[in-house]
């Protein structure tokens, strides 16, 4: 059950992450540090539920077994590696205009929603397009706050609440499968 979850627990991951590095100024300190704990200890309990889950034969999340080959396999490598050059061409692109540093998270939290919203696609789990969703809208508005006056907030907008994004979706899928181990 675990090596099927992995795409949940880089989506945790990467939303603990997401969190750990923009929780900062000009949030106040307090609440930086509470935010990021938080997050690791979601990102912890996620991972203990989902051991809880797998040691009682929970199904995969999203149904019944896939293989590795299928999830994994030439359409998620091609959504993967564009993902990977639309990030670092788009940085380099905003950083060539002129565009404040804090366009960058902005920038990843679009292109990493358009990668889940591809992989809606690719995987046919129209449950990874909520939280595509709401990174590519969260890209966005943190790409246009990044022209006003409350351009130091979006690390928080963008970051923070991208990250958020992250852990309550992996959080509905393990708990999903969690669920399943205990109903008859």
């Amino acid at each position: 059950m675990l090596q099927r979850m992995s795409g949940v627990f880089i989506g945790a991951l990467f939303g603990t992450i997401f969190v750990i590095a923009n929780a900062h100024a000009p949030l106040n300190p307090t609440i930086g540090v509470a935010l990021r704990v938080l997050a690791v200890l979601t990102f912890a309990g996620l991972l203990a539920l989902a051991l809880r889950a797998g040691r009682r034969g929970g199904a995969a999340v999203g149904g019944p077994q896939t293989s590795q080959e299928s999830w994994y396999g030439g359409k998620f490598g091609f959504v993967v590696a564009a993902e990977v050059v639309l990030m670092i061409g788009g940085n380099l692109a905003l950083r060539g205009a002129g565009a404040p540093a804090e366009t960058a998270v902005a920038w990843i939290a679009l292109i990493v929603g358009l990668h889940f919203l591809a992989l809606t696609a690719v995987w046919k789990r129209r449950s990874i397009a909520v939280p595509g969703t709401a990174l590519t809208a969260l890209g966005v508005i943190g790409l246009g706050m990044a022209a006003t006056s409350a351009v130091a907030w979006v690390p928080f907008v963008s970051g923070v609440l991208s990250g958020v994004a992250l852990l309550g979706g992996s959080a509905y899928a393990v708990t999903h499968a969690y669920r399943a181990t205990v109903r008859p």
